[in-house]
């Protein structure tokens, strides 16, 4: 119970801050979601950060990666809304912007990841 617990309140905390980036963010490209996209790369780099940490020397117990990791981190990055919002591209016939939120999406995050593993090694 006490993981799950831990799992909700990481993922409600992750969530209203999703919804204050993208809302801050995304209205202020036409056709480029960039709070999602900041919220994704975000996301990205802190799991990377977390589990890097985890992995290395035990820094966190399992308790504070399903906080962090599970909770917050699940809660806070947006893919289902990515995906909402390249469909709404592709039906718009929005070609261009598809290839660039996707692509920049994809690289963007999965450098994240790595920058936030390197970063673990450092600590």
């Amino acid at each position: 119970m006490k993981q799950t617990l831990l799992v909700f309140l990481g993922g409600g905390i992750g969530s209203v801050l999703r919804f204050l980036i993208s809302k801050t963010f995304n209205n202020h490209f036409q056709n480029f979601f960039l709070g999602t996209f900041l919220v994704n790369i975000i996301g990205c780099l802190l799991i990377g950060i977390i589990l890097g940490l985890s992995f290395k020397s035990n820094y966190l117990n399992q308790n504070q990666i399903l906080l962090l990791a599970t909770g917050f981190c699940g809660g806070f990055t947006t893919f289902s809304s990515f995906a909402f919002e390249n469909h709404s591209l592709l039906k718009a016939g929005e070609l261009f912007h598809f290839s660039i939120y996707t692509g920049l999406s994809i690289a963007v995050g999965v450098g994240a990841i790595a920058f936030g593993l390197w970063l673990a090694k450092l600590a």
